[in-house]
């Protein structure tokens, strides 16, 4: 497949630039990728889409300041987004400056502390960061929130509040697992009135997430790893879920992406491709043709052109059922993007 067959323009107005006034106020698509039918919704009536005895699966890393400002100490300004969080004083991070930072050189961060540049892994630095304080203290003190590119303010009080879910808890991703961000706690209480399980997974969202694909055969890209974690209490809800013939519905693609890398895994030595609980890196990449062993529904925002979240909702809708879902949303003046309205996909089951 080539990359433009996921491309697609985007009027600017529908980029949402701030969220609704309230979490739960979002416009819903439902796409049925059996018949490919399309009905406008509102995310208030989620609840009437889900069974009792269902399972909607969340995840819940916590957004961490990752963008700091500063200058090398040889001379020029740097600005410096945290990829991933090593240990207490090591992280691996993206760092633009007119030159690129030597190896062995130092910078001076937030007018507040130093890091020194102890290797290059391809794009990323590896930075030590040069004070008796953690890594996450420092940048909980002196960091700013990484809004995504397509958003173009600053990040302001309101953007710490509501770029984070309300059940977010382990700190570590640089973007929010956007779908997330619709549920309220009032939202979870109804879920769980009906007889819907809630379960937990953990996606580190890397800033990988908004590059899109830039070679043209989509076979040929090389796609960014995410550390996730599955506790042994989610597979056995799992287990449940589908022994009672329930659905299990991922929120977000984060929290399918996890699902499924774990299943991926485990099919190595096991045919029936039960989820394994545990912690690892997964850098899987879902395209037309996947089938998916864990999720029977997805919720989730609109995505970017030629992107490969754009690419892992056209393997679980089917690609005509997306872009004709795509279509609609544009034409209908749906909002996009990370503060954007969302979707409601059943799965296209595959013959």
């Amino acid at each position: 497949m080539r990359t433009e067959d996921f491309d697609f323009y985007l009027p600017d107005p529908l980029i949402a630039q701030h969220p609704t006034v309230d979490r739960t106020a979002s416009r819903m698509l439902h796409v049925n990728g059996m018949n490919g039918n399309l009905h406008d919704e509102t995310f208030i009536n989620l609840p009437d889409f889900l069974t009792s005895g269902d399972l909607v699966v969340f995840n819940d890393t916590r957004v961490i300041k990752a963008r700091l400002f500063g200058r090398k100490l040889s001379g020029g300004n740097v600005e410096v987004l945290i990829e991933r969080v090593i240990n207490e004083h090591t992280t691996y991070a993206h760092v633009r400056a007119s030159r690129a930072p030597k190896v062995g050189s130092q910078l001076r961060l937030a007018d507040a502390f130093n890091v020194e540049v102890a290797a290059r892994h391809d794009d990323l630095f590896e930075l030590r960061f040069l004070s008796e304080t953690s890594v996450l203290d420092l940048l909980e003190q002196h960091g700013a929130l990484p809004l995504p590119p397509y958003i173009t303010h600053a990040a302001t009080s309101e953007d710490e509040e509501r770029y984070q879910t309300v059940f977010s808890k382990h700190l570590g991703a640089v973007a929010a697992p956007t779908a997330g961000l619709h549920f309220n706690d009032a939202m979870l209480e109804q879920l769980k009135q009906k007889g819907v399980d809630i379960a937990y997974v953990t996606l580190h969202v890397g800033a990988g997430t908004f590059q899109p694909v830039r070679v043209d055969n989509i076979n040929e890209h090389i796609m960014h790893s995410e550390l996730y974690n599955i506790s042994q209490a989610t597979v056995d809800m799992i287990a449940q879920t589908k022994m009672r013939g329930g659905k299990v519905t991922a929120i977000g693609t984060t929290a399918l992406r996890a699902l499924e890398s774990a299943a991926r895994i485990n099919a190595i030595n096991n045919s029936n491709c039960h989820l394994q609980a545990g912690s690892g890196e997964t850098n899987i990449f879902i395209t037309p043709g996947y089938r998916f062993k864990v999720v029977d529904r997805l919720f989730t925002n609109f995505h970017l052109p030629k992107s490969t979240l754009l690419m892992l909702v056209s393997a679980f809708a089917g690609m005509d059922n997306i872009k004709k879902a795509y279509a609609h949303a544009i034409s209908q003046q749906y909002r996009f993007f990370s503060y954007g309205d969302a979707m409601l996909i059943e799965q296209q089951l595959m013959k």
